[in-house]
């Protein structure tokens, strides 16, 4: 595990020595994104680049949005929605903050916070060190190695570090940090930034750590798109004490969450939808396990799991990893490309998981990938 600065190693790991701002945009594409792979022509493919749960949004919420359409005229007032996501959580209304998506959320912690020494955990999610970087930050890396199983040490984050980002369960490693090891990155004057937006894909949202109090600076972050199928909605929340949603909220634009979007968390919240995301996490966890178990004969190949995944993707590594990507476009399905993620090269490949009969056609097609880049 090492603080990126320098020159890179064979799995792209940096070592101390050069300032970072020199040569991370060009070494990595931080606003690419898997939606990407299905665009300008891939509309046609099956989707394995997107973590967005397949069959979704689901009709009853999809009534709950087209209801709220005939209250367009006024303008949108979110007091239920914000009090429907604290009570799922157990907190006051103070502590909660909705943002037009997690993306967003990103943006507002960029400009609102007074920081020094910015402190982003790789691999994962892009978004938040991209927000810093265009706020004006100097954002320094603390890289996780696939020889520690992408761990977490928190002895690796800087002591000096005032603001500390890491995503759990992590994109695109899919590896669950127990919660303990996350809150012992808080100290006195450091915010410590947990984007959980994948959380509830997770039985029992264990190593959650939304709803917590007691860990001083905590920010976490939430995310409906991903197991609701909202990405085109944008909503999301912040959860905070409550002089950091206040000056997140200072920095928003006026009614930055759409009445739309309202209506969608509110009805998010509710027992029916706890019971469904935790049924669909449920199956989720079975389908990954037949993912990778069939990702793990290709091992004499010389593909690698990243292992054990906890999210609804799966990472991993193989020989010729761009050839394949390109051969599995031509047999029908569109996978996400590791290389934009600090960390990793272009050896990595994301999935996002799918059902059985998905899976299986896959992983014909990644047989068939893998010979055709062999030849």
């Amino acid at each position: 595990m090492h603080t990126e600065s320098g020159s890179g190693s064979k799995h792209g790991l940096r070592h101390a020595g050069q300032d970072p701002r020199r040569h991370d945009d060009a070494a990595h594409d931080l606003r690419h994104h898997g939606d990407a792979e299905v665009r300008d022509g891939g509309a046609g493919l099956i989707d394995l680049a997107v973590n967005v749960r397949t069959g979704t949004p689901p009709a009853w919420l999809r009534e709950r949005i087209a209801g709220s359409l005939t209250g367009l005229a006024a303008y949108p007032d979110g007091r239920a929605a914000r009090a429907a996501v604290a009570a799922r959580h157990g907190l006051p209304v103070d502590r909660v903050l909705l943002t037009a998506g997690a993306a967003e959320a990103f943006v507002l912690l960029a400009r609102a916070l007074k920081v020094r020494r910015p402190v982003v955990v790789h691999p994962q999610f892009t978004e938040p060190e991209a927000a810093l970087r265009d706020a004006g930050h100097t954002v320094d890396r603390v890289l996780l190695r696939e020889a520690d199983g992408f761990r977490l040490d928190a002895a690796a984050v800087p002591e000096d570090a005032d603001l500390v980002v890491v995503g759990n369960p992590t994109n695109p490693t899919s590896m669950l940090h127990p919660a303990a090891s996350i809150a012992r990155l808080a100290r006195p004057g450091r915010t410590l930034v947990v984007d959980e937006a994948f959380m509830d894909a997770v039985p029992g949202e264990r190593e959650a750590l939304a709803g917590r109090t007691d860990v001083p600076g905590l920010v976490v972050l939430r995310s409906l798109t991903k197991t609701w199928g909202l990405a085109g909605l944008r909503i999301g929340y912040v959860l905070a004490a409550p002089e950091t949603t206040a000056g997140l909220e200072r920095a928003q634009p006026l009614w930055p969450v759409s009445t739309p979007a309202l209506a969608a968390a509110e009805a998010c919240m509710s027992d029916r939808a706890l019971a469904e995301a935790a049924e669909a996490a449920g199956r989720i966890a079975a389908d990954r396990a037949h993912l990778v178990a069939g990702l793990r004969e290709f091992a004499p190949d010389g593909l690698f799991v990243a292992e054990p995944a906890e999210g609804p993707f799966v990472l991993m590594r193989l020989p010729r990893a761009t050839a394949v990507r390109r051969h599995l476009r031509s047999l029908g399905f569109a996978v996400r490309r590791g290389d934009t993620f600090p960390g990793l090269d272009e050896e990595w490949l994301r999935l996002a998981v799918r059902d059985r009969t998905t899976v299986n056609g896959f992983l014909q097609a990644l047989d068939r990938a893998m010979t055709l880049a062999d030849r």
